[in-house]
């Protein structure tokens, strides 16, 4: 499976983005997803998770402003994030919420700054 993610950008603290990543390949569907980021210099962290039935679970600083989606039809996941602040600036990932992960993609670059 390859998996591209996409929709980053420069955006100033408040404003919304929405980032999707497709995955190639099969058994998208029956496997929970999730959202990934990792700032300058700090480690790899879970943002947001969706089940295969849809069921969603975040990490307490996205609660209420990030929201994460899927489509199976088009082997996409999405998160919309709403309310951005700088310290959401980071590259966001998504993979499997389980092992064995998935090859990593390039990642998408989201940085908030006025």
């Amino acid at each position: 499976v390859q998996l591209v993610e996409s929709g980053g950008g420069l955006v100033q603290p408040g404003g919304s983005l929405r980032l999707s990543c497709a995955a190639s390949g099969s058994g998208f569907s029956i496997v929970s997803m999730a959202w990934y980021r990792q700032a300058p210099g700090k480690q790899r962290e879970l943002v947001a998770r969706i089940g295969s039935a849809g069921i969603t679970s975040y990490v307490d600083s996205v609660k209420g402003r990030f929201t994460i989606s899927r489509d199976n039809a088009k082997n996409t996941v999405y998160l919309q994030m709403n309310s951005l602040k700088p310290e959401d600036t980071a590259v966001y990932y998504c993979n499997r919420l389980i092992s064995p992960m998935w090859p990593w993609g390039q990642g998408t670059l989201v940085t908030v700054s006025s």
